[in-house]
């Protein structure tokens, strides 16, 4: 009874206290819809696009004039004596001074200056086309970004699933123990084997036990990692689809045919490619002249105060000028010369560096495919392992019945079917990545239903 009483813990521990609440299933759409909708890093990115958005728009690009408004005021207050020394009243008398009190005079103005580029040497033009591609290149980042996000959020997925199977294999495999312990008890009893079965049987079910507590704290952790990519309350429940099918191998071919067209490293090549040529453009302005257009509306009042020899004025005025004006740096000491120069060189390094990236493409795609394949032929293996590790473990199931092998060499079909399914299951998701990451690389990943 105190063997039964044990092995019943260990059941209960490994099975009952730590199994954690189960949860509703969480499909793949679905996590791809709160990553997308969710995600710190997809939020930064899109933000990014944002601020190119903004960078494109008409308010950056130099086309608009530029008003300011001015406006004055001046306030200024005297007290002064003159003396007129050596003068005389017409009676003789000696000039009196005079004293001027508080003589207050005020300024007030205001102006409205308009000015505008009429032309720069085609410089703001080519800028302007420049950031429209900076904002192409800006979504092609963004895009980059999401793609990595998800490849993250499936690496973690497929954990969850792969830790999920395992964990129903090592329950089954623990249960299967459970039962040889109860089997060695009654024919310990009945004097038909030795006690040294059950102790055999008791060190499976402690070895199961522990095996499935960790893969059980293994699952937790991988959920958690999974709802920081989700960026949701980490101790969310929940349950993954464990379903995995592949793309047909046709689609594939055709989808890897079109990798030049639609890889996203590829295409950020070629966005640079056409920024760095509009930087050239944009330099060579700097040999035209530059015309501007000004305008100004103003207001003037002066309220003067009187003098000793003037009474006081007020001058009001209105007026408005219209001007031209042509600049054109004949010679700025050869700086617009080097900045063509240096901006011709870094287009041709860009031109380089995008047969690179093609070079680099083409090949992690002949890689990630081979690797693919490759698991995908493991994966096909392990499946028909399972079957035949199965099949060797009812036969052998049978034989122990009957009392026909030991309990070491059922057991041992014991293993050698647990590992099969295990191993299985990791074929099973590494084949599902390198699909996925061969997908990243053809630039459909987020093209095609999961």
């Amino acid at each position: 009874m105190k063997i039964i009483k044990t092995s019943a813990t260990l059941l209960c521990l490994a099975i009952g206290t730590l199994t954690f609440a189960q949860g509703r299933v969480l499909s793949k759409d679905e996590a791809i819809e709160l990553a997308l909708r969710n995600n710190f890093d997809i939020k930064v990115a899109r933000n990014e696009v944002k601020i190119a958005d903004n960078n494109q728009g008409v308010l950056n690009s130099g086309y608009l004039p530029s008003i300011t408004a001015t406006a004055g005021a001046d306030y200024n207050r005297d007290d002064s004596t003159i003396e007129f020394p050596g003068q005389l009243n017409e009676d003789g008398s000696p000039r009196p001074d005079q004293d001027l009190y508080k003589a207050e005079a005020q300024r007030y103005s205001s102006a409205l200056n308009v000015n505008y580029t009429l032309f720069d040497g085609l410089g703001r033009f080519y800028n302007y086309k420049r950031l429209k591609e900076q904002y192409q290149l800006s979504e092609l980042q963004a895009r980059e970004t999401i793609e990595n996000t998800l490849l993250q959020l499936f690496s973690v997925y497929f954990e969850v699933a792969r830790l999920t199977e395992n964990k129903n294999v090592l329950q089954e495999a623990l249960e299967i123990s459970m039962q040889r312990i109860t089997r060695a008890e009654y024919a310990f009893e009945y004097g038909q084997n030795t006690k040294l079965d059950i102790l055999n049987a008791q060190v499976d079910v402690t070895n199961d036990s522990i095996n499935l507590l960790n893969t059980q704290q293994q699952l937790r952790n991988a959920k958690r990692d999974l709802n920081v990519v989700l960026n949701r309350n980490l101790d969310a429940s929940f349950e993954v689809d464990t379903l995995i099918t592949f793309i047909p191998k046709l689609r594939l071919e055709e989808l890897i045919a079109q990798a030049e067209l639609n890889n996203v490293a590829v295409l950020q090549s070629e966005r640079s490619l056409a920024i760095n040529e509009y930087d050239i453009k944009v330099n060579k302005s700097g040999y035209l002249p530059t015309v501007g257009l000004t305008g100004t509306y103003g207001w003037n009042l002066n309220q003067s105060a009187p003098s000793a020899f003037f009474p006081g004025t007020n001058n009001e005025t209105w007026n408005f000028g219209l001007g031209a004006s042509l600049t054109w740096n004949i010679f700025d000491g050869g700086g617009t010369t080097v900045r063509v120069k240096n901006s011709r060189i870094a287009y041709e390094n860009q031109e380089l560096l995008k047969e690179q990236v093609k070079l680099q493409v083409d090949r992690d795609i002949r890689n990630a495919l081979d690797i693919y394949e490759n698991r995908l032929n493991i994966y096909r293996i392990q499946e028909q392992n399972v079957i035949t590790n199965q099949n060797n473990f009812e036969r052998s199931r049978e034989q122990f019945q009957l009392g026909r092998i030991t309990s070491i060499e059922f057991r041992q079909a014991q293993i050698n079917l647990l590992n099969a399914q295990t191993n299985k299951n990791l074929a099973k998701y590494d084949a599902k990545l390198a699909e996925l990451q061969l997908l990243q690389l053809t630039g459909q990943l987020l093209n095609i239903e999961l």
